[in-house]
Order: C-alpha cells, then sequence, then structure tokens
C-alpha cells in the first residue's frame, strides 16, 4: 500500500525501479508528503493529493532539501512518502495513549487536518490496566455515529486496541481514517513503540529502527558510539547535550545515569550538564576504552580555564566487574592526560558491585599517579551527593 521514496523519486533510473516493484504507482493517482516524525503537514502545504508520479516527483524536487521549521526543531526534508488517493467524503480519528495507570482511547467523527479546531468534538474514554475494551465500554465513542457504520467502527476501535497492547505501543494516531466499501481505511497514521519492550516483540516488529527525532543530526562522535553500539551485546549510548558544558557523566547502568542527569537538573544546573553517558550490559574494556575516550575528548574540547567535572558513576553493578570496565576508563584517562589538565578537569568517581574496591583503588591510584584530582567513593556514598559535590567543585571556582 505505501512506498517511501526520497530523493530516488525524483532521478529516472530510480524512479523506473521503483516502477517494477510498486507499478501501482504509474496506474493510481498518489498522495506525497514527508515522513519525518513531524506533524501539521498539510497545514504547512506539505501534502499533494491526487498527482501521477510525474507531479510527484516534481513536488519532491521542489521540496527536497529545503529546512522547515517546526516547533521548536527546525531541520530539511529528506524523506518523503507516496501512497494511493484514495477518494473518500468521510474523516474519522482515532487515538490511543499509554498512560501509567491504563490507557486513554479518543475518538472523533470530524478528523482531518481541522481535529484541534474541532477538539470540542473529541470523546474519550479511559481503560484501566487489565480491562478488556468491550461493547460497553466504547459504546461512549460510537453513541453519535450512523447505525450503518456504528458496529463497524466500534469493532475496528476494539481491534486496534488490541493490536495496540499486543505491539506494546505507547502512542497510536490515525487522522484521518475513513471508510472504502464499508471497512475501515487508515490514510495517515502515527504509531510509537516502547523500546524497553523490544526482548519480546523482535519477532513481531522485525528489524524495525527507531529513528533520531525530528531535527536531531547525530555528530561524529554520537554517530561512533552508536557505530559501536550496535557491534556489540552490552549497550553504549551517548548524547550531547551542551558541548561547552561543565558538567560532564560517564555513567554504568541506564537508571543510573538517569539518576545522575536529573540530578544535576534538578539541582538548578542543567544548562551545565554537557552530556548523557551510559554504559550497562557488562562491556569488555576494549569497549570501554573507545567509549571514554570519546567521553574524554568531548569533555576537555575546548578549554576555556574554568574548572570541569566529569562524573563516572553508576549504582551498585549485579554482574558487571567493575574492576574489568575500570581497566578501559583508567587505559583513556592515562591517554589524556594532558587534554584533561589543559581542561582543569575534576574527576569524580562512585562505584559498587563486583571487584568494586580493586576498581575504586586502581582509580586512587590513578589519581595520584598523572597528577589529576580523582575523589574516589564506594556504595557508602549516594549517587545524588556525588552530583552535588561535582557542581560545587566547579560553580565555586567559576
Amino acid at each position: 500500500m505505501v512506498a517511501a521514496l526520497a530523493s530516488s523519486v525524483a532521478t529516472t533510473p530510480s524512479r523506473s525501479h521503483q516502477l517494477k516493484r510498486e507499478p501501482w504507482l504509474s496506474s493510481s493517482k498518489l498522495v506525497v508528503k514527508p515522513d519525518m516524525l513531524f506533524g501539521k503537514r498539510g497545514k504547512s502545504g506539505l501534502v499533494a493529493l491526487n498527482l501521477d508520479l510525474a507531479q510527484v516527483a516534481e513536488f519532491v524536487k521542489e521540496r527536497l532539501g529545503k529546512e522547515v521549521v517546526m516547533g521548536e526543531s527546525k531541520g530539511p526534508i529528506t524523506t518523503f512518502i507516496v501512497e494511493p488517493f484514495i477518494p473518500h467524503n468521510e474523516e474519522y480519528y482515532i487515538n490511543i495513549v499509554s498512560e501509567r495507570l491504563g490507557c486513554s482511547i479518543s475518538f472523533s467523527e470530524c478528523g482531518g487536518i481541522e481535529i484541534e479546531e474541532n477538539w470540542d468534538k473529541v470523546k474519550t474514554i479511559f481503560l484501566p490496566t487489565g480491562v478488556l475494551l468491550n461493547q460497553e465500554i466504547c459504546a461512549p465513542l460510537v453513541a453519535t455515529l450512523p447505525l450503518e457504520f456504528k458496529s463497524v467502527i466500534e469493532e475496528f476501535i476494539t481491534h486496534i486496541y488490541s493490536l495496540f497492547l499486543d505491539l506494546d505501543l505507547t502512542f497510536l494516531e490515525m487522522n484521518p481514517f475513513t471508510l472504502v466499501n464499508g471497512k475501515p481505511y487508515p490514510l495517515d497514521m502515527r504509531g510509537e513503540l516502547d523500546d524497553t519492550a523490544a526482548f519480546k516483540n523482535f519477532k513481531k516488529w522485525g528489524n524495525i529502527e527507531f529513528p533520531m527525532p525530528f531535527g536531531r543530526v547525530m555528530s561524529p562522535t554520537e554517530s561512533f558510539i552508536h557505530e559501536l553500539d550496535e557491534k556489540t551485546s552490552a549497550s553504549l549510548k551517548f548524547t550531547v547535550l551542551n558541548p561547552k558544558g561543565r558538567i560532564w557523566t560517564m555513567v554504568a547502568g541506564g537508571g543510573a545515569s538517569v539518576i545522575y542527569a536529573d540530578t544535576v537538573g534538578d539541582l538548578g544546573y542543567a544548562s551545565e550538564l554537557g552530556n548523557y553517558a551510559e554504559y550497562s550490559g557488562a562491556p569488555n574494556e576494549e569497549e570501554v576504552l573507545q567509549y571514554a575516550r570519546v567521553v574524554i575528548d568531548c569533555a576537555t574540547a575546548d578549554p576555556d580555564g574554568q574548572r570541569r567535572a566529569l562524573v563516572v558513576g553508576g549504582g551498585i553493578a549485579n554482574f558487571t566487574d567493575v574492576a574489568a570496565t575500570f581497566n578501559g576508563i583508567i587505559r583513556a584517562l592515562k591517554e589524556k592526560e594532558s587534554k584533561l589538565k589543559a581542561a582543569n578537569m575534576y574527576i569524580y568517581v562512585r562505584r559498587g558491585g563486583p571487584n568494586y574496591q580493586r576498581g575504586l583503588e586502581r582509580m586512587r591510584a590513578l589519581g595520584a599517579e598523572i597528577g589529576i584530582p580523582i575523589e574516589v567513593y564506594g556504595p557508602e556514598a549516594t549517587m545524588t551527593g556525588i552530583c552535588k559535590q561535582a557542581i560545587e567543585c566547579v560553580m565555586v571556582a567559576a
């Protein structure tokens, strides 16, 4: 039903290839629009209807690579989606959102690009976790529909909700869907998956890719870590938040990494947080070495004479050998000694878990060896307390 066409749609050889794969492109009227995780495309003049393939190619050619602003994000349009044009009269709206205690389901008979202007016509119900959607619960959503459509749309909503739960979606919106030969037909759809459920859905999801948010482009260092992450069974994450920030983190564990980042923000210094970083799943020493090199290079870039802090933290590991992962970090710190000194870097270490005493002792010895201030703590110190110390060190000297 759908073919994703980016720059290839505007080039003759690629268009010929697409026609062989998708013959309906030349036999049907078409719809074309960007497919890049932003909404309000119709109101922004970025949706074209009832075109032939040549007109689609011209539409794409005129807009491909052009920068657009959507809310607080901006970026170039790089990907379009092309699908059959479906003549229709009715446009319906459905939205399902996963919430803390259940799911909310919204429905409207006035779907389409004016949905926000007609939000008073949207009906919403809430289903607590564990409660199945049935005819009685669904009734308020379809109460005002004509009888000839009511049962069809009610059944459609029920099936969509079952699919939502089965695939571990967190958000699903069809705006609009219509009826073709009496059956529901989505004309536009947006879905969001809970990636923490990948372990139980890898067969259902297939080789799905989680795209970057619109306007977000990976830096070379972020791309390097992303590629490293894809080659290992461990988890390696790194995002630059503020290249000129004075507080940087290199944290073991996904939960711990969030605590460290949130604590810096809660203490009022989110603007000074240089990055978000997380390594987990027992990466080997070489992987940790490559990872630590990138973090340190970013944290020490463009020294300005002011103090900076690097928090090498984590919770209490269950199975990760703390001493082994610290070996990779220690090697990186030795390699980057001159950069660390030039950046006036202070290092705070907090860790617990298997072999943590040996790892912490090596960190203490490293500080004396390379002449860089390294304060080392075990699980007796709190994660939030270490963040506070790092901030005070940086801010007192400011």
